[in-house]
């Protein structure tokens, strides 16, 4: 037999074995998680989380940043895409949750498939660390409610996550500022430093990039671990204050997707091999020196736990009203 009847012999073999089994075993090519927003810590997150699902599924899994409209288009772009589990949403809260919530997006989070919760990431009140006036939140709240609108603060853009969770805790307090909005939280790092703001909320990747320059005041999480990721700052419940949010509420977040009539076997390999990421040491220990807390939440408590966040979050939308009618 020559080489090419013997070529041609195996390749009829192999086409009749899957004609037979009726497709190729999943994955037998890459995998690309949509990821909706620009190149950064978080992206490097994802693509941390993604290598790791690549490994255990032996494909490759590239992170692809599609950022707009508040990640509303990396979501438009994966519902383009077959339900065949070769596209994967990064879930983050705000196309998931904020964008239906105000009335930016057609869906809600009941219309996905689940795989597997990946990290959080908590916001905190940072000052300047020569700032004399505030030497705890106390002090600020203090200052607010002496001086009602004359504290000058950023949360990034209006309207946004950190915006909601801020506003929850002011209204809490009964306390109030004036906020005033920025595309770019690095320009608001420099504002802050310059005397224009008095406070402002940043992220873990932020503050780290800038933690000799600021002081922590709180950090707006319940979570034990976001201490450590701030340098040993105290929670607002801390000092006896109501977060007024709970679970993944006050905090940036992702649960990784799929396409509703995504095959359930399909599913199950994408959701078993994610699990088995996850709970690598050495994926944890990067997410946590990054800033990032693994949420460890499986699909089974999708519903249950975003459920409640979209509900708290619409407190959150509620309080900005509050502390925008105050200004």
């Amino acid at each position: 037999m020559t080489l090419f009847r013997s070529i041609t012999k195996g390749l009829a073999v192999l086409a009749v074995s899957v004609t037979a089994s009726g497709a190729t075993e999943f994955p037998d090519r890459n995998i690309e998680n949509i990821y909706p927003w620009g190149p950064g810590t978080t992206m490097a997150i994802s693509q941390i989380i993604a290598d790791a699902m690549g490994n255990e599924l032996d494909v490759s899994i590239p992170v692809v940043s599609t950022p707009g409209a508040s990640g509303v288009k990396a979501f438009k772009t994966a519902l383009e895409k077959p339900a065949d589990g070769y596209t994967i949403f990064d879930g983050y809260v705000a196309p998931l949750v904020l964008a239906p919530l105000l009335g930016n997006a057609d869906w809600s989070y009941k219309d996905f498939t689940p795989l597997y919760s990946a990290t959080s990431n908590s916001f905190a009140i940072i000052v300047r660390p020569d700032d004399n006036r505030f030497p705890d939140l106390p002090a600020l709240f203090d200052y607010m409610r002496a001086n009602p609108g004359k504290a000058r603060y950023s949360t990034g853009a209006v309207n946004n996550l950190p915006h909601m969770v801020l506003a929850k805790v002011l209204q809490t307090a009964d306390v109030y500022g004036t906020v005033i909005p920025f595309d770019e939280s690095e320009q608001a790092m420099k504002d802050l430093r310059g005397g224009v703001f008095d406070f402002i909320i940043t992220n873990p990747g932020t503050y780290k990039a800038n933690k000799d320059n600021v002081r922590v005041l709180a950090v707006l999480s319940e979570l034990e671990e976001v201490v450590a990721i701030y340098d040993g700052a105290p929670r607002v419940q801390d000092y006896g204050y109501d977060l007024g949010m709970s679970g993944l509420s006050p905090m940036g977040w992702n649960w990784w997707l799929v396409r509703k009539d995504t095959p359930a076997d399909v599913v199950e390999t994408l959701r078993t091999a994610m699990a088995a990421a996850l709970a690598r040491k050495n994926v944890q220990e990067k997410l946590l020196n990054l800033g990032y807390v693994p949420t460890n939440y499986g699909p089974d408590q999708y519903d249950e736990i975003v459920g409640a966040v979209g509900a708290e979050l619409q407190s959150g939308i509620d309080a900005i009203e509050w502390v925008m009618s105050k200004q």
